[in-house]
């Protein structure tokens, strides 16, 4: 063989390996995952807040003043805190830019007085459009009824509407809005990450597989002992006096291979189904057929001649038609077949979701699904 002939073929088969070798990697490593990814760090969470308040400006939209009591109280409250007063012509109120909104924001950890967290505003009375608004000052409350935080600005619905005579078009929803950095934190959650000598790393989808794992993880990373999984959901990491912030975040960057459990997930009233990858089924035979049965009225109207002295009549015409599901075979799945499998299996009879559901309930009914089966 010739050298040159030589080196190409030693480097072609080379090349391959490396190809092999890199696909190999990219294969097991899109299986792990982040441990930021998959656990929280315990007390590390936000809070929701909740206010009321009154949105002004809005081009005839707001609240009927006469049917919204509630609106027109707010109202006249709102002027007398700035000096006028309505009190005796309260019942004479009768504009429409104003409406009464719930304001709702999360308040995320650690945020300091003068960040900004952005809020969603939510139509109270009977308002037709918020766009255009203006959130007038609103205090945000927490569950323990002190304000964390001020809201006020200029709403965004991000809808658009037309009408006409004849017709009208909407898309999205006018009554609901957002402001971005509308809120202002004015008083701060107590809570100290650093100095702990322990803290817990909750998996967001418990599982004791899962919570191993990590530990397992952990425990080659910074030293046997550090890490230890309590139950499925809860992972015990000990400090021993290092610098927590800068301990955690390289403990995010580790990866874990989570594990799931056979599940199959079973939305009826939108007919979605969702299967895992450990979903199993053993032995089977599945024939699926209904017999259907189509009414059709299609009446004709009989035109009778001119000058013929006949009358106008309408004739009925009936359509039957009744599909009794001949083509439709009996299916076998084999032993312990697998998700693409089973997939592959069903579409092959020509079900279609609403179907596949019931399906799914006969199959775990016989004890051939060897998953849990979650119908909500």
């Amino acid at each position: 063989m010739p050298q040159t002939g030589f080196r190409s073929a030693k480097a072609a088969a080379f090349l391959g390996a490396t190809l092999l070798c890199l696909l190999l990697w990219t294969g097991a490593a899109a299986a792990q995952v982040r441990i930021k990814d998959i656990a929280d760090i315990e007390g590390v969470r936000d809070n929701q807040l909740v206010g009321y308040g009154l949105v002004v400006g809005l081009p005839g939209t707001g609240d009927r003043l006469r049917s919204a009591i509630f609106t027109r109280q707010s109202l006249v409250g709102m002027l007398e805190r700035l000096g006028v007063n309505t009190r005796d012509q309260e019942r004479q109120l009768d504009t429409r830019n104003v409406a009464a909104v719930m304001v709702t924001a999360n308040l995320p950890a650690f945020a300091r007085p003068g960040s900004r967290v952005d809020i969603a505003v939510s139509s109270l009375g009977d308002a037709s459009n918020l766009t255009g608004g203006t959130l007038l000052v609103t205090p945000l409350l927490g569950a323990d009824g002190e304000v964390y935080a001020v809201a006020q600005g200029a709403v965004a619905t991000g809808a658009i509407g037309a009408r006409g005579q004849a017709a009208s078009i909407q898309r999205g929803v006018p009554t609901s809005a957002r402001i971005a950095s509308g809120a202002v934190v004015e008083r701060e959650l107590p809570f100290e990450l650093g100095g702990r000598d322990r803290v817990r790393l909750s998996l967001r989808n418990p599982d004791l597989t899962t919570a191993q794992r990590m530990a397992t993880v952990i425990n080659r990373a910074i030293g046997a002992g550090s890490a230890t999984a309590t139950d499925p959901r809860t992972v015990v990491l000990m400090t021993a006096g290092r610098d927590i912030a800068r301990l955690l975040t390289d403990i995010e960057q580790l990866r874990v291979e989570p594990d799931q459990a056979a599940r199959v997930i079973i939305e009826e009233a939108s007919g979605t189904i969702v299967m895992g990858a450990n979903v199993r089924v053993s032995t089977v035979a599945i024939a699926q057929g209904n017999l259907t049965i189509r009414v059709t009225e299609a009446p004709q109207v009989s035109q009778p001649g001119p000058l013929s002295g006949g009358q106008t009549v309408v004739v009925p015409r009936t359509g039957i038609d009744v599909d009794d599901g001949r083509e439709r075979r009996l299916g076998i799945l084999p032993r312990s077949v697998t998700l693409e499998e089973l997939v592959r299996g069903l579409n092959s009879l020509g079900v279609g979701p609403r179907d596949l559901i019931t399906i799914l309930q006969s199959i775990k009914a016989a004890g051939a699904l060897q998953a849990e089966l979650e119908v909500r």
